[in-house]
This record gives C-alpha cells, structure tokens and sequence, in this order.
C-alpha cells in the first residue's frame, strides 16, 4: 500500500513558503529612520529607534510606541529588511539587540518612496471635532478650549524651532529641514485660524449666544 502524502498530487515536495507582508506605513518610517541622513551601517537598539522617532515623526506622523517599535522591527527582521546584531557593549547580564537596514531593506524602502502613491491625509483634529460640537456648551468653553490650543501651539512650534535649528542649512538633511519649515508654516497658520475662531466664538458671547447654540433675544427698546 502506497505511503499517504500530505499533498493532492502525491509528491514530497514542500511548497514555497508566502512571501513577507509588506511593511506597515509605521515600517517604512522606521526604515527611514535607520537610513537618516543617507545609507549607514550604524546599528541602533530599539530604544534608540523610539528616541529618534520622537524627534522626528511626532510633528507629522504618530510617533510608534515602544511596545510597536519592537514589533514593527520584530516584523522587519523576519522580512529581511533589517538585520538584528548582539551588542557586546551591551549591560552584563543583559542581551541588547542592535538593528542596521539590510541591502533588501534598502531596495524596499526606495522602491516604496518611487513607487507608492502618497496617501490623501487622514485629519483627525481632536479641537475641530470639539468645536464641531460646540453648541452643546457655552461659548465662554468654547474660547477656553481654543485658547488652551493655541498655547499648545505655541509649546509645539518653539519644539520644532528648535529641532530646525539643530538641522542648520547642512546638504544631507536638506529635506528633513524642509519639513521642519513645513512644520513651522502649519504650526503658523493653524494659529492664525484659530484666532480668527476665537474671535467669531467671542461676538457670540458679546451677541448672548449660551450653551445650545441660542441667542438671546435683544432688550425691547420700548
């Protein structure tokens, strides 16, 4: 009797395996990160990936958590695309891994920067989607809630001022500079929007509008 195979034609062969998913948009801005300022060798650890995407990412992109950090790479090595190296300089007692991109990771990366459109923006403006309900309570909160943005406005801009600063007029990080004025522009004209709500909210509370949305009648002049 002829010895059952686990495959419909009979034969041992061993099927390929499936290609690796594609990294995640989180993915390639890590393998970006690995390659900034240009193609290096220099291994960095996992935390060291998360403080650089803290400098970075969080002014127009949601800078990863440490918990995504480590899968994100975690899902890069197994793809190839980054390759994982034990840290001899690393705490005794404790294994460190260091991460480089691979050639393969290269390839991928520049190919998803030629190749792949760029998606439209996705806004999610947690002080618009107030705002949005703002008859629900009284102006007064209203211009309160803008008020607070502003100021975050203000903390986030002198941030990124200062991360401008440190990229200076160098020719490798010319285009990280370019986002960083990108940066500044929006930080500068979000706040030149806001004051201009925050004035419409104001007339409102001149005009007598309170929480709902209503106005109160004017005084009968007789």
């Amino acid at each position: 009797m002829a010895e059952a195979t686990g495959f419909p034609d009979g034969s041992d062969a061993v099927p390929d395996p499936a290609p690796a998913p594609a990294p995640t948009p989180t993915g390639y801005a890590l393998l970006g990160l690995l390659m900034f300022a240009g193609r290096t060798d220099t291994t960095v650890t996992a935390y060291e990936l998360k403080q650089r995407a803290d400098r970075t990412l969080r002014y127009y992109w949601a800078a990863p958590a440490m918990s995504q950090v480590y899968s994100e790479v975690a899902r890069l090595e197994a793809a190839g695309l980054v390759r994982a190296l034990p840290d001899p300089a690393g705490p005794p007692g404790r294994r460190t891994t260091r991460y480089a991109i691979t050639d393969a990771g290269d390839r991928a990366l520049r190919a998803w920067l030629a190749e792949t459109p760029a998606d439209f923006p996705v806004l999610k403006h947690p002080v618009a989607l107030r705002l949005l309900m703002g008859h629900l309570v009284d102006p007064a909160t209203v211009r309160g809630m803008l008020d607070d943005y502003v100021d975050a406005l203000a903390d986030r801009r002198r941030d990124l001022s200062g991360v401008r600063a440190m990229l200076g007029d160098r020719p490798e990080v010319r285009y990280p500079a370019m986002v960083a004025d990108w940066g500044l522009a929006y930080y500068d004209a979000e706040e030149r929007i806001v004051a201009e709500l925050r004035e419409r909210v104001t007339r409102d509370l001149a005009g007598g509008a309170g929480a709902g949305g209503a106005v109160a009648p004017a005084d009968d002049p007789a």
